[in-house]
């Protein structure tokens, strides 16, 4: 009787689960039969100016010192950069994969979870196979996770089993700057690369639906939870998401050693600058008022979203374009 309680109760959550699960099935991309590699209009030309950082959206490209270089010191930049994003992001999606496949393997029998937790691994495979593509074909030797990230890679992995709260609060710690940093650069209508473009397109397209998994599971798990682990849930969440979102966008220092960038240039664009704050708290407006509609937005939480300068206003549906600087915390 308990159990079919328990079912009943979780029914809109299998619902959504199954809509999820249908997706993956209807519609998915293979990055060796989607993307035509090898045709010409996806041949890297590392002289192409399109590599060069938007000034919009990429907080180093806005920086008065970048735009002063030269179109050919911008253009090798904009690549290396640019490779070394995606190259971090496959390492990340390997990291939710670890998490992810401990988690369901400890699931009962019937759980709700377990067909679409595989359907997006396999979909993060991919990912990372599409990742590693561009990286090869970029031809740039980038390190991708900074060392110490590195190395706890596979702790965070681990990890996921056994608190998957949040481990998948971490998740949209890592997926949502991407997907905002990649949907901004569209709608600015910058001029890219077709292979980077194609590549974006397909991630931002199934991300949807990952994205949409990890806040359902949250509003499903989190009301589970004791008041004590509440309390600490609503500090970690702006916690991790201000770790992940830096670890993701921000380069290593590999990377202004290798283009002689000066420290405070470093500094400013990473997050230094008003404009760079306003480019990271933007990635977040969904994630506010996620955290608000779980009733994770306290006194003390707030002044941990302010206190990381992720703070600001709270995303009105999924995926809106980002606004103005009013802080709403």
């Amino acid at each position: 009787m308990a159990r079919s309680a328990s079912i009943e109760v979780e029914k809109p959550y299998r619902q959504v689960l199954q809509t999820l699960s249908e997706g993956s099935v209807a519609r998915s991309f293979d990055p060796y039969l989607d993307i035509d590699w090898d045709s010409p209009e996806f041949a890297i030309d590392p002289h192409d100016p399109r590599w060069v950082l938007s000034s919009v959206s990429d907080p180093l490209g806005a920086t008065q010192w970048y735009q002063d270089q030269s179109l050919e010191r911008r253009i090798a930049m904009g690549m290396w950069r640019q490779a070394n994003v995606t190259k971090v992001g496959s390492a990340f999606e390997s990291i939710l994969i670890r998490g992810m496949l401990q988690y369901i393997m400890a699931l009962p029998n019937q759980s709700p979870e377990f067909r679409y937790c595989l359907h997006e691994m396999t979909e993060e495979c991919n990912h990372i196979q599409m990742f590693q593509e561009l990286v090869n074909r970029m031809d740039i030797d980038v390190p991708g996770m900074r060392p110490m990230f590195r190395r706890l890679s596979p702790i965070i992995g681990v990890l996921g089993a056994k608190f998957p709260v949040i481990f998948f609060i971490g998740i949209l710690a890592g997926e949502e700057p991407i997907d905002h940093f990649q949907k901004d650069l569209i709608r600015e209508g910058k001029d890219t690369p077709p292979a980077m473009l194609r590549t974006m397109e397909i991630h931002i397209a199934e991300e949807a639906r990952h994205i949409s998994f990890a806040h359902e599971f949250l509003r499903n798990h989190v009301p589970r939870l004791s008041r004590s682990s509440r309390a600490i849930t609503s500090v970690a969440f702006p916690g991790t998401m201000r770790w992940l979102a830096g670890e993701i966008m921000s380069p290593p220092k590999e990377f202004a050693e290798e283009f002689g960038i000066p420290d405070e240039v470093m500094k400013s664009a990473f997050w230094g600058s008003p404009h760079s704050r306003r480019i990271l708290g933007n990635y977040f407006g969904e994630m506010r008022a996620l955290a608000d509609e779980l009733g994770l937005m306290n006194p003390v939480s707030k002044r941990a979203w302010r206190k990381l300068r992720i703070d600001g206003d709270y995303a009105r549906y999924r995926g809106e374009p980002k606004r103005s600087d009013k802080t709403r915390i």
